[in-house]
């Protein structure tokens, strides 16, 4: 026969555990930051060369995590890791919709601005960044409000778009994807997006010189060609909640399959970042915020 005491000592160590982890999801993880190193060497990489790419996604400024002081925090990391490239992958804003809480873009932009690499800084737009503007604002002919606050403090934002750089591993291509759900279906259907996968390709030539493309979400990472060297993505917060290298949910048509870290797949790379801030439910449990640093070559 049970002894009640000891029910009910059992009932309440259960929700005290309930409660500390749900403490620790809600209001420790969420404010860690960590550096988080890969090192590869992609199919056609020059022998010998090394670049060293920052990767900073999902800040969700103005998020209950994400104010603008922890901006200028994590620009300060990334400097001292003292990258060749800094690459911003979307997401800067935290609403869906404009709210009178939210900081000013020019004030965490400014921010940004500080970043400091030899081979630039660059960046691409996500998600939240197209539904965040009026509806009035959301056309294919102009940048965002985001778009235009990050060009305005000097970072250069692209969209379908593939540039020659001249880098620290030699010549390169850097591609940026046009975000694949930017415009939310008004009744019945699915996202669509302003991406142009085979267009932003077309402005690449047979070369022989890598190519570097920015994705912020990564399913396009499926129908991705092997002349890519590497593709680099968030989004998917790696779940924000993840457990033994699984997460039960991925904003991510492929579950699991692409939701978090270096994905090798048919000799291809990808590299998901869990991003900074978090989306619809303000935790983090086994997934804390990172910074990465990709080491290539």
């Amino acid at each position: 026969m049970l002894d009640r005491r000891r029910v009910l000592k059992t009932l309440a160590g259960l929700f005290f555990a309930a409660f500390g982890t749900t403490a620790y999801a809600a209001a420790w993880e969420p404010r860690e930051q960590r550096v988080t190193r890969y090192r590869l060497t992609p199919f056609g990489w020059p022998s010998g060369k090394r670049l060293r790419l920052a990767v900073i996604s999902d800040l969700h400024v103005g998020g209950l995590h994400v104010p603008v002081s922890r901006v200028a925090e994590i620009v300060a990391t990334t400097n001292a890791l003292e990258p060749d490239m800094v690459l911003l992958l979307g997401d800067f804003v935290a609403s869906r919709t404009r709210r009178a809480s939210d900081p000013p873009m020019q004030d965490w932009a400014a921010e940004l601005a500080q970043l400091r690499a030899a081979n630039g800084v660059f960046a691409i737009l996500g998600n939240h960044d197209w539904w965040h503007d009026p509806p009035t604002q959301k056309n294919r002919s102009g940048p965002t409000q985001v778009g235009a606050a990050l060009q305005a403090a000097g970072i250069t934002v692209m969209e379908n778009q593939a540039i020659r750089l001249d880098s620290a591993a030699g010549p390169l291509w850097l591609a940026g994807l046009g975000d694949q759900i930017a415009f939310l279906p008004r009744r019945r259907g699915f996202p669509h997006g302003v991406d142009n996968l085979a267009g932003t390709l077309a402005q690449i030539p047979e070369d022989g010189v890598p190519v570097i493309m920015m994705a912020h979400e990564p399913d396009v990472f499926a129908r991705m060609p092997g002349r890519v060297s590497v593709t680099l993505s968030g989004h998917t917060h790696g779940g924000q909640v993840r457990l033994l290298g699984w997460s039960p949910i991925v904003p991510s048509r492929y579950g699991n399959r692409y939701a978090y870290g270096h994905v090798h797949e048919n000799g291809r790379d990808l590299v998901v970042s869990a991003g900074i801030g978090t989306s619809q439910i303000p935790i983090r449990f086994g997934i804390p915020p990172e910074i990465v640093l990709v080491e290539l070559g």
